[in-house]
Parts: structure tokens; C-alpha cells; sequence
């Protein structure tokens, strides 16, 4: 009877896996056809909508990235419901992020998602999913610190292993497709360079070793007591090199720091070290599970350590804000700071403890304050990337606050921050400061407006009006093209007739509100911003024929030829030269013909 039910058991399991795995090839299978088909609407035609639209083209792009992995994490851990409720609020809440992500940038061309954005929306999404999962299975709103531990880093070494995984299942393809060409048969490195055949088939390798990993649970948790071990060990070296820095700091001074440009960045970045490896090093706390005696007054020490570190970075960004006030990038080291804070107070909490009350359990306070500042970490990321706590608008209005003030005089305050770092609330301000009573600010307000890209000690010669022809028949250029350039743009070189040629880009395939100066060399492309009525470039093209060693090299020869038109590409479209696909580069650079095969 026993081995009857045993035997059912494991069948039902069996059948569950498969389950399991079925559906997390479905996921990567839809992520891959859901990558090409915006890679596509991206390209050609298509780039129209994805330039034209970015506020919804953004959030699908972060949507298709994101909200798989943990999808795939999830199956089989999670409960059904559960998983369905997650994945509806993780895809709304990074299509939302995205949206205002783009929505706060100034003009109607070039907006697309920033860098920062990738990296704090994989992190919040990460760790949220390990605070979810681990809740879900025990059913508690809060669950062990076992638990979140058990979850968290096992993900990380399941991610890793499987981002090799996918790697090198390609390295093996392009090996086959290498092998393949040697024999003549091209087939192979034909297909991986297809959209639709790699992206999918990409999203199934990175599904299937997830998969894999999560079905040999027994391997990865000992993978992860490997890599948990080395990087305990590694926590000694650390504490021995921040103490040593923290402890020379009263014979050195803080200014050879200061000059560095960069305090806050390395001490928080020391910081993080610390708390990475002291969360190796402890593990899951339980009292079976406890590091050797070496280790745990290492773990204490750098507990402790945390605190001057942090109280170091609070210093720089202190004394940065008080003289040149608040910037994007210092608010979001601010926020680094203040997470940081959170750490050191609870860490340096559980190390002094048991110091000042006998038979406390082991650095015990790290457990809830690992939690609580996951919590906090997600919720100052979510604020940092909405409306909330923008960066963008809490620093124009403390350095709009300084000029108002008086704290900066107005020949020294930074209009180009307000008209090109800091989107549609940097440019809402300098209109207000336009209409200043301030004679001097208003004036310097409608200059910046004016000057989109400001070269230092060259100021454009307002009387300069570039000599710029078309094609006969061709539809003439717009008015505002002509206006006054700066001496970095490259109508400044159209001073004689036959110099340049241009055409608006839909003559060619381009996107509309484009042009394309026309020089023998090169090709601009121009986007308009119809906020302040002028063409800004967008980047720059160096058409080369290849293949023919007769034909012309001149961009103007092929433009009269007919042989111009757009391609495709990722963001602007490729410039086709008869046969030869470009894609854009900016600043422009010398263009290699291909090997031939």
C-alpha cells in the first residue's frame, strides 16, 4: 500500500513539474515574440509609431523585459491567484514607471527610457518577488527570516546560472554556424541573425534553464553554500581594508577624499560591500548554521563600521548640496544614503546588543532590519521614479529656490540645466524665469531657450544663415531650419552653393518633422522640436559604397541618384546607399566596408 501511495505521489509530481515546465516555456516563448515584434515596430515604418509614441512604446519595452523573469520565478512557488495578482501589479507598476520615465522628458524627439531606470526597476522588482514568495508560502503577511534568506539567494545563483545558460547556449551556435560556413552552408548563421527566429528561441533557452535549476534544487543550494562560503570569507579582507581607511582618516583629513569628486559614490559603494558580505557571512541565523568565531566578530566589526561610512557620505553630499545645490544625481545618492542609514543604525544595533545585554541571540536585529529595509528600498525607488520624489523636479525647484534667494548670482546659475538636463519641469521654470522682473535673469532665461546646444566661448554669430540647396522639385525645407547655429553644428560648414543639399526625411522614408543635411562626407539628421520652433541633430550618417570601387562616395551624388532612403534600426533609421545599410553614429565616424566572404 505504502509503495502504491508513494508511487502516485511521485507521479502527481511528475505531472506537476511538467505543468511547470510547460508553462515557463510558453512565458519565455512569449517574451521572445513579444521583444522582436518591438524590435520591428522600432525599425523602418514602424519606427514612426515607436518615435511618435514613446510614452506607450516605453512602458511595452519595460513590460516584455521585466515582467517575465519573475514570472518564470514564480510558477510553481507561487500559488496560482497569487501569481496572476503579482504579475498584473509588477506589469502595471513598471508600465507606469516607464511612462513617467519618458512623459518628464522635454521635446518631441529622442525621448526614450534611462539607464537608471533599467537598473533601480530590476532591482525593486527583484526585491519585491523575494518578499512575496516566501510570504505566500508560509501564509503570513511577514514570513521567517529562513525563508526570505532561503528564497532571495537562491534566486540570485538560479539567475546567474541561468544568464550562463543562455549564453552559452549561443556560443554554441555560433560555433555550429561557424563549422556550417567552412563547408559552404550558410543556413544556420543566416537564421541567428533573424529577429524572429533569435529573440524567441533566446526567451525558451533562458525559460528552460530556469527551469532546470529549479527542478535540481539540491545543485543550486549547493552552489549557493559554495559561493556563500567564499564570499563570507572575503568579508575579512573588507573589514580590514574600511577599517584601516576609517582609521588613517584622522591623520589624512577628508580633502584628498573631497578632490576625488566622487566620496559618495566609493563610500557607499564600500558600504554595500559590507553589507553583502555580512549577510554571507550570517546566512540564515539559525543557531546550526553559524559562522565560524573568526567570522562572527568580523561580521560585528563591519556591522559596527557601517555607520562612520555612512555618516561620510552624508558629510559630502551635505557639503555639495550646500554649494551647488540639489541635482538628480545627488538626490538619488541621497536616497542610496538613506537606505544606507537604515543598515548601519540596525546592523550596529544587533552587534552592540549583546555587549550591553547578556545572552542576546547573535546579530538577531539584522533579520528584521533586512526586512524592513527591503520594504524601504522598494518604496524609495517607486517614489525616486514617479511624481512623488522626482529628482528632475525636486532639483529645479531647490536651484530656482537659489537663484531666487540670491545664494547663486544670475550670471552663475546653470540655465542649461534647467532647458536640457532636467525635462518639461526644467524647461517650465526657465519660461517662468523668462518672464522674470529681473531684467538680467529674464534675458539669460530667453538666451538659454534659445540656445538648445551652448558652446562655451562660442556664442553663434546671429547674423549667419547657411547656404543649404534642394533637389529640384523637392519639397521645400522648413523656415525655422535656417535659423542661427551654434559652431558645432553642421550647417555652420553650408557657406557656399553646392556645399550642402537637404531633404525633408518623409521624401526618403524618415520620420516626419526630420531633415537631412546632405554634405559630401556625411549625412545629419535633423529632428524638430516643435516646443521652441528649431531642428536639433539626432545623429550623423557616413555613407560608404562597398562592393564597387567605381561608385561614388559622395553623399550629394547619391541623394541626386535617388539612391538615399532610410533603412531600418533600433531607434533612428539606418541610411540605405544603394545596397549598403548605415546606421546612425553620433559624433560621426569613419564607416568600414564589410570583409568580403
Amino acid at each position: 500500500m505504502t509503495d502504491q501511495t508513494d508511487t502516485a505521489g511521485r507521479s502527481d509530481l511528475g505531472q506537476s513539474d511538467r505543468l511547470v515546465g510547460l508553462v515557463r516555456l510558453v512565458i519565455g516563448l512569449a517574451q521572445g515574440i513579444a521583444l522582436y515584434l518591438l524590435v520591428r515596430a522600432s525599425e523602418g515604418e514602424g519606427a514612426t509609431w515607436s518615435s511618435r509614441f514613446p510614452e506607450t512604446f516605453g512602458p511595452l519595452v519595460l513590460v516584455a523585459l521585466f515582467l517575465p523573469p519573475p514570472l518564470l520565478a514564480g510558477v510553481g512557488r507561487l500559488r496560482w491567484p497569487t501569481l496572476a495578482i503579482w504579475g498584473v501589479v509588477a506589469a502595471a507598476a513598471l508600465a507606469f514607471l516607464a511612462w513617467h520615465d519618458v512623459a518628464r522628458q522635454a521635446g518631441d524627439v529622442g525621448r526614450e527610457m534611462t539607464f537608471p531606470l533599467f537598473a533601480f526597476s530590476a532591482a525593486a522588482l527583484f526585491i519585491a518577488h523575494h518578499l512575496i514568495v516566501p510570504a505566500d508560502r508560509e501564509r503570513k503577511l511577514i514570513a521567517s527570516f529562513p525563508a526570505y534568506f532561503d528564497a532571495a539567494w537562491m534566486a540570485g545563483v538560479q539567475l546567474v546560472l541561468s544568464i550562463a545558460f543562455a549564453g552559452a547556449f549561443w556560443l554554441l551556435l555560433f560555433l555550429g554556424a561557424a563549422l556550417f560556413n567552412i563547408i559552404g552552408l550558410s543556413f544556420l548563421g543566416d537564421l541567428i541573425e533573424e529577429g524572429w527566429f533569435s529573440l524567441p528561441l533566446t526567451g525558451l533557452a533562458f525559460a528552460t534553464a530556469v527551469h532546470l535549476t529549479d527542478v535540481r534544487d539540491g545543485l543550486i543550494r549547493g552552489v549557493r553554500t559554495v559561493a556563500l562560503m567564499l564570499l563570507s570569507w572575503l568579508l575579512l579582507v573588507l573589514t580590514v581594508l574600511v577599517g584601516g581607511f576609517l582609521a588613517a582618516l584622522p591623520f589624512t583629513g577628508l580633502d584628498g577624499l573631497w578632490e576625488t569628486g566622487s566620496a559618495t559614490a566609493l563610500v557607499l559603494s564600500a558600504a554595500g560591500g559590507l553589507i553583502i558580505l555580512i549577510n554571507a557571512a550570517y546566512q540564515d541565523g539559525r543557531a546550526d548554521n553559524l559562522p565560524p568565531a573568526v567570522l562572527r566578530i568580523a561580521v560585528r566589526v563591519a556591522s559596527v563600521l557601517l555607520t562612520p561610512l555612512v555618516l561620510i557620505a552624508f558629510w559630502g553630499l551635505s557639503l555639495r548640496i550646500g554649494q551647488h545645490g540639489l541635482t538628480p544625481d545627488r538626490i538619488i545618492a541621497v536616497a542610496c544614503a538613506l537606505v544606507g542609514a537604515a543598515y548601519a543604525i540596525g546592523y550596529g544595533i544587533g552587534a552592540l546588543v549583546p555587549f550591553v545585554r547578556k545572552g542576546s541571540p547573535w546579530m538577531k536585529a539584522l533579520e528584521m532590519t533586512n526586512v524592513v529595509t527591503a520594504v524601504l528600498e522598494v518604496a524609495v525607488i517607486l517614489a525616486l521614479f514617479t511624481p512623488l520624489a522626482d529628482p528632475a523636479r525636486l532639483s529645479v525647484a531647490d536651484q530656482v529656490a537659489r537663484l531666487e534667494g540670491g545664494k547663486v548670482a544670475p550670471d552663475k546659475f546653470d540655465y542649461a540645466f534647467l532647458q536640457n538636463g532636467s525635462g518639461k519641469t526644467g524647461r517650465a521654470a526657465l519660461a517662468r524665469l523668462a518672464g522674470s522682473d529681473d531684467a538680467d535673469v529674464a534675458e539669460r532665461a530667453r538666451q538659454a531657450q534659445a540656445d538648445i546646444f551652448p558652446v562655451a566661448d562660442a556664442p553663434a554669430d546671429e547674423a549667419f544663415k547657411p547656404t543649404i540647396a534642394t533637389l529640384p522639385g523637392a519639397p521645400a525645407l522648413p523656415e525655422v531650419f535656417f535659423q542661427p547655429v551654434t559652431d558645432d553644428d553642421a550647417r555652420r560648414e553650408c557657406r557656399a552653393d553646392g556645399d550642402c543639399l537637404a531633404t525633408v526625411g518623409e521624401a526618403i522614408g524618415f520620420q516626419p518633422n526630420t531633415v537631412l543635411l546632405v554634405q559630401s562626407y556625411r549625412v545629419t539628421i535633423y529632428g524638430e522640436d516643435a516646443e521652441f520652433g528649431t531642428y536639433i541633430p539626432l545623429g550623423t550618417y557616413v555613407p560608404v559604397r562597398c562592393g564597387d570601387e567605381t561608385a561614388t562616395t559622395d553623399a550629394r551624388d547619391l541623394l541626386r541618384q535617388g539612391k538615399l532612403k532610410a533603412g531600418y534600426s533600433d531607434n533612428l533609421p539606418d541610411l540605405d546607399t544603394g545596397g549598403e545599410r548605415q546606421s546612425p553614429l553620433s559624433p560621426a565616424a569613419p564607416f568600414a566596408c564589410p570583409p568580403a566572404r
